[in-house]
C-alpha cells in the first residue's frame, strides 16, 4: 500500500477519532467531569492536528505526483461536492475558533470559553464526521471509471 492509498485512510481514522473524542468530551463536561473533559478535548485537538499535518502533506507532496482520485458516482456528484465543499470551508472557518476556545480555556475564562464552544463544537463535530464520509465516498463507495 503506497502513500496515495494509505494517507486517505489515516486521515479518515484521525477524523473519526476526533469525532469520538469530541463526543466523549461533551459527555464528560455534561456529567461534571472537567478533568476528563480537558484530557479528551486535548486528544481531539492532537488527532485533529495530526490530521491537518497529514492532509497538507498528502495534498502538497503526494497528490502532485500521483494526481487526484476522481469521484465517479454520477447520480451523487452534487451531494458529494456539497459535502466536500462544506467540509473544507467549515474546517477553515473552525480552525481559528478552536484555537480561540483552547486559549480561553487555558486562561480559565470559562464564560467566554463556553459561549464560543457552543458554536465551535458542532462545526468541529460536522467537519470530523464529513471527513470520514468524504473518505468513504471517494475511496470505498466510489465506482471505478469505466
Amino acid at each position: 500500500m503506497n502513500a496515495n492509498e494509505t494517507l486517505p485512510l489515516v486521515n479518515a481514522i484521525l477524523n473519526g477519532s476526533s469525532f469520538v473524542f469530541l463526543v466523549s468530551g461533551l459527555a464528560a463536561i455534561k456529567s461534571g467531569r472537567r478533568e476528563l473533559h480537558e484530557r479528551l478535548m486535548i486528544c481531539a485537538l492532537v488527532v485533529s492536528g495530526l490530521f491537518l499535518a497529514s492532509y497538507l502533506y498528502y495534498h502538497f507532496v503526494v497528490l502532485p505526483n500521483v494526481g487526484h482520485t476522481k469521484f465517479n458516482r454520477a447520480g451523487f456528484v452534487t451531494a458529494y461536492y456539497v459535502m466536500l465543499v462544506s467540509h473544507v470551508v467549515l474546517a477553515i472557518v473552525n480552525l481559528p475558533m478552536v484555537i480561540r476556545v483552547v486559549y480561553l480555556a487555558r486562561r480559565e475564562r470559562w464564560d467566554a470559553h463556553k459561549k464560543l464552544a457552543r458554536v465551535t463544537f458542532p462545526i468541529w463535530l460536522y467537519v470530523s464526521m464529513t471527513g470520514v464520509l468524504v473518505y468513504l465516498a471517494l475511496y470505498v463507495w466510489n465506482v471505478p471509471a469505466s
